[in-house]
């Protein structure tokens, strides 16, 4: 990405992936540790969860039937898995989700040991869980399990879930990143939230007259897309989500929001400050470390001009965008991070500043 000559070129380099903000700093992100097994992260994400309650009925179908039946446990919605759960008395699905629980709470408690090891995590206090996997039943069940069972590890770290609710914390959290300047004639942002599963695109009010913190940002409109569901390649994943920004658009036009001319992408991998990925996005289809492929570019082409000026682009970690979504909220610590359990395990630890 070339440097800005005009107004009408994208800007140029030193604008993405900042770690210095207003009141608050980015120490790290996107840590991919290592054991002989592979990323430590990869232990527990969703999708490792899904795998070792498919490990847990095996071992039951070699006694007998299976407790929940014949799909395999990726194919099983999250109101199937929290149904065996809650059914009441206990039973043998009830067993197995139980097993599986708290064996991924072990395992998630190890990766957090592993964490705080670090120097960008070791004075964390407080974490906070985002992701898919908390907004279930089951996920807040590990989410618990896995704070006694740090708590037996003398590791003495608070853990809880996100204020907003799953799908808004990653595009609410570009109240704070967005140039200030351009809030001042303006009522709203858009912000997008790339996944290994789902893209989110959203409208956000950041009703920063109301509240300079960002405490009340809102998000008015959302759509969800499941592109793990359709299997798109990457271009074909950018195009869509080029066309749900426009939808995005033209829902601003017919309500008279007066969008500022602002793009904000959460996308998983360290993110470089010229806007590429350098590493961490292996999740998604395609190659998006690629040198040749520039995600802001490509979509500001589609939508130079926003509104009266020129588009903005910026690009971030999804795990530190959801993470900034609760900033106003941990002012009464000074060292926390964030996780973000999805299709894999995002990251990010921050220190607020005075």
């Amino acid at each position: 990405m070339k440097t800005r000559s005009t107004k009408n070129e994208h800007p140029g380099p030193d604008v993405h992936g900042l770690r210095e903000l207003p009141g608050v700093q980015v120490d790290g992100y996107s840590l991919q540790l290592r054991d002989k097994d592979g990323f430590v992260g990869d232990q527990a994400s969703q999708t490792a969860f899904r795998d070792l309650l498919e490990r847990w009925r095996k071992r039951r179908r070699r006694k007998g039937k299976d407790p929940l039946g014949g799909s395999h446990s990726r194919d099983l919605g999250k109101g199937e898995l929290d149904r065996a759960l809650q059914g009441g008395k206990a039973s043998e699905a009830s067993d197995v989700m139980h097993g599986a629980i708290e064996e991924f709470a072990q395992e998630l408690a190890l990766v957090i040991q592993r964490f705080m090891r670090q120097p960008s995590w070791r004075k964390v206090q407080r974490i906070v869980v985002g992701g898919g996997f908390p907004e279930s039943d089951v996920g807040e069940r590990a989410i618990l399990q896995t704070g006694a069972i740090l708590e037996e590890m003398g590791l003495h770290v608070q853990i809880g879930r996100l204020s907003h609710d799953v799908d808004d914390g990653g595009l609410i959290g570009w109240a704070h990143l967005v140039p200030r300047a351009m809030l001042k004639k303006h009522d709203a942002i858009l912000a997008v939230d790339i996944g290994g599963t789902n893209v989110r695109c959203g409208i956000v009010k950041t009703r920063h007259r109301k509240a300079r913190d960002f405490s009340l940002a809102k998000v008015v409109r959302r759509e969800k897309w499941r592109h793990a569901d359709e299997g798109p390649d990457r271009g074909g994943m950018v195009e869509h989500i080029a066309d749900m920004l426009e939808d995005m658009v033209r829902y601003s036009e017919r309500r008279k929001i007066r969008l500022a001319p602002f793009v904000g992408i959460g996308c998983p991998g360290l993110i470089r400050p010229d806007g590429f990925i350098a590493r961490g996005a292996q999740n998604l289809p395609g190659d998006w470390d690629s040198h040749a492929f520039h995600l802001p570019s490509q979509l500001w082409q589609r939508m130079p001009m926003l509104g009266s000026g020129p588009t903005l682009v910026l690009m971030h970690n999804d795990a530190v965008v959801q993470g900034l979504s609760e900033l106003p909220f941990m002012r009464d610590v000074r060292h926390w991070g964030v996780l973000t359990i999805g299709t894999g395990l995002g990251n990010a630890s921050f220190t607020n500043r005075a």
